[in-house]
Parts: C-alpha cells; structure tokens; sequence
C-alpha cells in the first residue's frame, strides 16, 4: 500500500492571513504549528509572516493593509509602530492589541474585527500613505500620543519620533495651538520642551523626566568620556560633565547576565577613579522611596 504524502506548503514571501493560508493548502492546525516552531511569526491580528523575512516600515504597511478597510485612517498607537516606532506594552508583543483606527468625521462603516475605531477631524496635511495604507502623519501621531499616555510614556514617544522620523520640537510647538481644549493637551504641553531624540530607550526619556520634575539641570544624553589621551572610551546614558556626574539605567535586557553586570561594574569602578559620581537607576526606581532616593543622590552629587 502506497502512502499519500501531501505536497509541502509553500508560505507566501509577503504577510498573508489565515485565510490565504488556507487557499495556499495550510490548515489552521499546520500553521499553530509553524508558529510554535518559530517557523512563521504573527506581524498583526490574523496576519502572518515567515519568520525569516526582515522587519520593515514596507513589511508592516503590507501587513496592515491587509487587514485595514481602505476608507479609514491608522493612528495612535498602531500608527507609530508602522512609522517605526514602538509603543507597545511589553505583554502586547506576545498578545497584540487591536488596530487603531478611525474614519472621518460623518462616515460610518462596519467595525472591522481586530480593530478599534472612533472618528476624529483631520486636516489633509496631518495623513500620510505607506505601502497602500492611510496613516496619520508622524507629527500628528506623536502629538495625539503625547495626549493620549501618561507624561512618562508620552515624553517616550516624542523622543521616539524624533529620534526616528526626525520630528522637531519646533514641529510640535507650532502645532500645539490645535490642541487647545483638546483632553490631554496639559501633558502634552508639559512634555514637549523636553523632547530629545537623543534619547535611546524609553527608560532614559522617563529618568530626564523625573529629573525636569524635580527641578534639576538638564542632562547632556549619549556623552563620550575620554581617557588620558583623548580617545573615546565609555559612552554615558545622561551625563553632567563638568560636574563628572552620571546617571545610568540598568534594564533586564542589556544589564541582567553575569557577564553585563561585571562589564557594568568595571566601566563603574574605571569612572569612579577619574572623579565620577555615578547613579544608577533602575525599573523599581520610579516611584515612592526609591524615587527620592536616587534624585537627593542627584541632588547632593550636583
């Protein structure tokens, strides 16, 4: 008796969803099981892509456009991840949230699954296309975050868009009169003078934040010590040089092994003995005891 074997599954180079799966012959239960094996990553709701294939601005626009009506408008958060930057909670990465996004004030059409909607006024300079998808502009997208999230996510994002779509702070004081009245405008307001896009992780946005609360300088970010002759040697998150004083976020992501905590220790020790005051902050240092702590450390370091 011969065996049948069925032919092998060729994937899409592209984002597809369930439903393509299935037209290119793959069940739902083969493609659970391409997904446990790392085989296919999932970009979007009901969207899928091969694991292999490369993150991308085009590769999102893709994605979305597969899933999005084309009569409404990406915003918010869903927005800036397609610009590139990340604003996502940690758990969304493993459960990702519903599409954002909204149509124009008047028109009403059924609500798509996997995407919340509202409607908002637009002006016509404030969408953007990428890939085939219509998207809030990335300055618009920054100033309705900046509304939207608390004053420590909000300074985050605004750091992230000017660090990656080159949005100025001129840019977002000049618009700030069209939120006047808007819910969130007070926040946004707060946070923009400190928009940096020197600023490489959320957590130093968030520490420069804590910093402005408590009427303290303005740190100098991503400052290169030099060694005797010169030379470049250790790159510092936030610096006051002349008062060789430092203060550095230790994350799980880049501080957490054996082996980054000894590197961490060393660069430490090697700054302490060239007259640096060095303060380290970490994730349970944003509030409470421990927020005082490290900010009279500032204080009196200064």
């Amino acid at each position: 008796m011969v065996m049948f074997v069925p032919p092998p599954v060729v994937l899409p180079s592209t984002p597809f969803t369930r439903a393509m799966a299935r037209d290119a012959g793959l069940t739902t239960w083969q493609l659970r099981q391409l997904l446990e094996q790392g085989r296919v990553r999932r970009v979007l709701h009901n969207v899928y892509v091969r694991s292999e294939a490369e993150d991308s601005v085009t590769l999102r626009a893709q994605a979305a456009g597969l899933v999005v009506n084309p009569f409404v408008v990406i915003c918010d958060r869903t927005a800036a991840w397609l610009h590139g930057v990340d604003v996502l909670e940690q758990h969304e990465h493993e459960v990702l949230p519903p599409l954002e996004t909204f149509s124009l004030r008047g028109e009403t059409r059924p609500q798509r699954r996997g995407c919340s909607r509202g409607q908002r006024d637009l002006a016509p300079g404030d969408i953007t296309v990428v890939g085939a998808v219509k998207v809030t502009t990335p300055l618009r997208t920054a100033l309705d975050l900046g509304c939207r999230l608390s004053r420590r996510d909000g300074l985050a994002a605004l750091d992230g868009f000017a660090r990656t779509c080159g949005v100025t702070r001129a840019e977002l004081e000049a618009e700030l009169p069209r939120y006047r009245r808007r819910r969130g405008v007070v926040r946004l307001r707060q946070v923009v003078p400190l928009v940096d896009g020197r600023a490489e992780s959320p957590s130093e946005s968030w520490v420069r934040l804590d910093i402005a609360d408590a009427g303290l300088p303005k740190p100098e970010l991503q400052w290169w010590v030099l060694d005797d002759d010169g030379r470049p040697v250790f790159r510092l998150d936030l610096a006051y040089p002349l008062s060789k004083v430092a203060v550095e976020y230790d994350g799980i992501e880049f501080h957490g092994s054996d082996e980054q905590r000894a590197a961490d220790a060393a660069r430490r020790e090697w700054l302490r003995a060239r007259g640096w005051t060095v303060i380290v902050v970490t994730k349970g240092c944003f509030k409470g005891p421990a927020l005082d702590s490290w900010l009279s450390d500032l204080r009196r370091a200064l």
